[in-house]
């Protein structure tokens, strides 16, 4: 069996790790800014701007890895994800247009950085062991973003919105030095599908679209967990939001090292169906116990989910395509955490939050009628010969 951890992967690591620092430090915390120095809408508009550059970015940056590479789009992304939150330490950066600006240029940044990164991580794992491979990137990844939230809303308060952009862009900077020793793979000598070639691929879509139902559902636990709950118990809504990532992380791992043995596919059907018991026990908003039991298990769900699709995705191609995999992968996340808290937010004023929730659970349930059907063993060929055919040699 082939190595898992190699050179080329360690270094990768470290720009995985870096972009998460990048990405989750200040994703609270800008925001926070934008409310200072705006009005109360500032700090959805930057949010808002981060996501629309992000989504639009990833359907164009297979080309751009076409056009310089995957170390030139990786180093190029990781720029973008952190030194822009620099301008708002000058004078200029104290206006909401210039912190929606910053985000939608750190949008792009995040979307170049996790399409080529993730591309170029997928072709420095063996085939044979990349649910695996996928999953210890995934673990890497997941533990700093986990800390990284909370940490850069605790020192904006404590140590001021300048510590916190300053480490933004000083922490993918440094990461760019161990670009150089990434191998040289370069797309252009081959080409890429582009995004809009890949959305006309079943057996691209249908591992997308499982993966985007349970996507839908994290934006909403992420969004309306702690409106739900409300003042009930002031645990459960920090529980519920520690659970559901930790149990995230850790299913990624187990789903990669299931999925490279027993096959991804395998665990479609179970991922969607933790989705949804874990979003029905958390419609029990009353009930703190049953909520943060609830985020655990739809964490688990969401995370073998997260592990298999993407694995599942990155087998039915091949390496050139890798980035055209990535982006869709990558869409299918943010559109679907997207879709998810814009659909509930509109819904939750008719309804309130338990059956909203419930709601989201009920439209998780045709992902399970897809994740079945690609669990179902393909049909054996058949070669058109019968036995009386076969002529005999005597």
């Amino acid at each position: 069996m082939s190595p898992l951890i190699t050179r080329p992967l360690l270094l990768r690591l470290v720009s995985v790790v870096a972009g998460a620092v990048g990405f989750y430090l200040p994703l609270a915390a800008v925001p926070l800014y934008a409310d200072s120095v705006g009005t109360g809408t500032a700090a959805g508009m930057a949010n808002a701007a981060l996501l629309f550059a992000t989504v639009s970015t990833e359907l164009v940056t297979p080309r751009l890895v076409t056009l310089f590479g995957y170390r030139w789009a990786l180093a190029a992304g990781l720029i973008l994800l952190g030194t822009p939150v620099l301008v708002l330490l000058t004078p200029a950066g104290a206006t909401v247009a210039v912190v929606v600006a910053v985000n939608a240029v750190r949008g792009v940044g995040f979307a170049v950085s996790v399409v080529a990164g993730g591309a170029l991580t997928a072709a420095l794992i063996p085939a044979e062991r990349r649910g695996e491979g996928l999953a210890l990137v995934g673990l890497v990844g997941g533990v700093p973003a986990l800390l990284a939230l909370p940490l850069g809303t605790w020192a904006s308060a404590h140590w001021g919105y300048g510590v916190v952009f300053a480490l933004t862009a000083l922490v993918p900077l440094v990461a760019i030095m161990t670009v150089p020793g990434l191998p040289a793979r370069d797309a252009a000598s081959e080409g890429s599908l582009g995004v809009l070639h890949g959305l006309r691929r079943a057996a691209l879509v249908r591992p997308a679209v499982v993966f985007a139902a349970s996507a839908s559902a994290a934006g909403v636990v992420v969004t309306f967990v702690p409106l739900a709950v409300g003042s009930h118990a002031a645990w459960v809504a920090p529980a519920a939001l520690l659970l559901q990532p930790t149990t995230s992380t850790l299913a990624r791992w187990v789903a990669g090292r299931l999925g490279d043995r027993r096959g991804q596919t395998r665990l479609l059907v179970p991922g969607v169906s933790l989705s949804v018991v874990g979003m029905v026990a958390m419609a029990a908003t009353g009930s703190g116990c049953l909520v943060a039991a609830g985020a655990a298990v739809f964490g688990t769900g969401f995370g073998l989910l997260q592990n298999a699709t993407l694995t599942l995705m990155y087998a039915r191609v091949s390496e050139h395509e890798y980035g055209t995999v990535s982006a869709i992968w990558n869409g299918a996340y943010d559109l679907g955490m997207g879709a998810g808290a814009l659909a509930v937010g509109a819904l939750v004023t008719a309804t309130g939050f338990s059956a909203a929730f419930l709601v989201v659970a009920a439209t998780m349930l045709p992902a399970i009628a897809l994740a079945r059907r690609e669990a179902r063993p393909a049909p054996r060929p058949n070669i058109g010969l019968d036995l009386v055919d076969v002529p005999v040699a005597v």
